[in-house]
């Protein structure tokens, strides 16, 4: 009988587009004319991303694949994340203000895109045709298994999120949350004023 977790986890093909969607969308971030900065917390971030979702992705969904496939996408997969490992190697041991800083997110966001590409077209509905009974089971996995990877990394994880923001993304989080906690306070006035009110109209 599948776990309780396993019966309420994302199945895994929805967690791996999620990944997709997270680093493609700080790739479309990226300006070559943002501050060392903003581009170097983007970079960090994005490299993280793909460091743990390659890991996952190669110690729980191709094995299962594997099982039960044999095609030219999974057969290339673990390589092409080896050719990202030596993009993202470049890009941590290079100083964000040299001149091949950019050239080298970007040809990293290339290799991405294509295997992106690929796994979503092909291998993730191959999964869900022919594995379907096991993707939750393999979400519990790949959940329990993302905690153990990002927990000791969770500082790194925050620095690059916080150097990733732009200063208006900073202050309209900040806002944000100004608003909000000044309207939990307004509603939690005007509750006990509203109290007091029908207290003084009953007398």
């Amino acid at each position: 009988m599948p776990s309780l977790m396993s019966q309420l986890s994302p199945c895994i093909t929805n967690m791996i587009r999620l990944d997709h969607t997270h680093v493609l969308t700080a790739f479309h971030q990226y300006e070559v004319g943002a501050s060392d900065r903003l581009r170097k917390g983007l970079a960090d971030n994005v490299c993280l991303a793909l460091e743990i979702h390659t890991q996952l992705e190669e110690e729980i969904f191709y094995p299962a694949m594997r099982a039960v496939a044999d095609n030219e996408v999974l057969r290339k997969s673990t390589p092409e994340h080896d050719e990202m490992r030596g993009l993202i190697s470049r890009l941590r041991n290079m100083p964000v203000n040299d001149a091949s800083f950019d050239d080298t997110f970007f040809e990293l966001m290339r290799h991405v895109m294509h295997h992106v590409a690929d796994e979503e077209t092909q291998l993730l509905p191959a999964a869900e045709r022919l594995i379907p009974d096991q993707l939750h089971e393999l979400g519990a996995r790949m959940t329990r298994r993302r905690l153990e990877l990002a927990g000791p990394r969770a500082p790194e994880l925050a620095s690059s999120i916080a150097r990733s923001m732009s200063p208006g993304s900073i202050v309209a989080a900040g806002s944000a949350l100004l608003a909000g906690a000044y309207l939990l306070t307004r509603n939690k006035y005007g509750d006990r004023l509203a109290a007091g009110r029908s207290r003084f109209t009953r007398a």
